[in-house]
């Protein structure tokens, strides 16, 4: 057993543990909405259109979280707008929101006179140097994701595929979709922040995609999310360990193996 307790005795290794755990289980609330509504793309998308938040908090010596929280609410509503006004699929108004989103960060950041350790950290993550006090951010952030999605799961089921009944029973459906994406947007923040952005959209889409093939109801969906990409989290971090490699990558890999194992168990049934 001393290959499982031996990391153990790092902090930054039992940190990046219940990191990997808590992130998972945020990122099964929302991944779950975001592959029933086919919003795969948004993951990617948000995780790059917080860019000029980042940048532009870290050009007035601001915090760089809140700079990625503002830009990830004004994108989740942009997005929203221009589907709206537009009348293009959704998919049309990620790209062209995240692709403007994303050339004013590049704008804001060529005025950066030099690439620095803090923003390159928020930008690519590291499981490994996770904080307490990042622990502690993301327990608040679950609580109160979780705490919404709950609350409003019947309205924002109903709202998602069946918008005229939602709208005849008196449900504002675009209120509830803008809710929707500004969660997503929080929750990509949070888990780019501590594990970077590969990572972060591997536990918001391919966990919940593995779980959408092994689960037939939204809470099964949700519950069987969290444990996959807890199990691929984990397992990837002992990987790394052993093998030196990089962890966030490594968990990836571990997450990608685990849902075509799920595929290969669905294609059986």
């Amino acid at each position: 057993m001393d290959w499982l307790t031996d990391p153990l005795q790092f902090g930054f290794f039992v940190r990046a543990l219940l990191a990997v755990t808590l992130v998972s289980a945020l990122c099964a609330l929302v991944g779950a909405w975001v592959v029933l509504r086919g919003l795969s793309y948004i993951g990617d998308a948000m995780s790059h259109a917080v860019l000029p938040g980042i940048v532009a908090a870290f050009l007035m010596k601001g915090n760089l979280l809140l700079g990625a929280l503002l830009a990830a609410v004004l994108t989740a509503l942009g997005i929203g707008a221009v589907g709206r006004r537009s009348g293009l699929k959704q998919d049309s108004a990620i790209g062209i929101v995240f692709v403007g989103m994303f050339a004013l960060g590049i704008v804001l950041l060529s005025r950066v006179p030099t690439f620095t350790t803090d923003l390159s950290n928020f930008l690519i993550g590291n499981p490994l140097g996770v904080t307490p006090a990042d622990l502690w951010g993301a327990l608040a952030v679950t609580l109160v994701v979780g705490g919404v999605l709950l609350a409003l799961q019947k309205e924002l089921l109903l709202a998602a595929f069946d918008p005229t009944e939602a709208r005849a029973v008196g449900l504002p459906v675009r209120r509830l979709d803008s809710l929707l994406l500004i969660l997503i947007g929080l929750v990509v923040v949070l888990t780019v922040q501590l594990v970077g952005t590969t990572l972060s959209v591997s536990l918001l889409i391919t966990s919940s995609a593995a779980a959408r093939l092994l689960s037939r109801s939204l809470k099964k969906m949700m519950a069987l999310s969290a444990l996959l990409g807890t199990l691929g989290g984990v397992s990837g971090l002992y990987l790394s360990y052993f093998l030196n490699t990089a962890p966030g990558a490594t968990i990836v890999l571990v997450n990608t193996a685990i849902f075509l194992l799920a595929l290969l168990v669905r294609k059986r049934d």
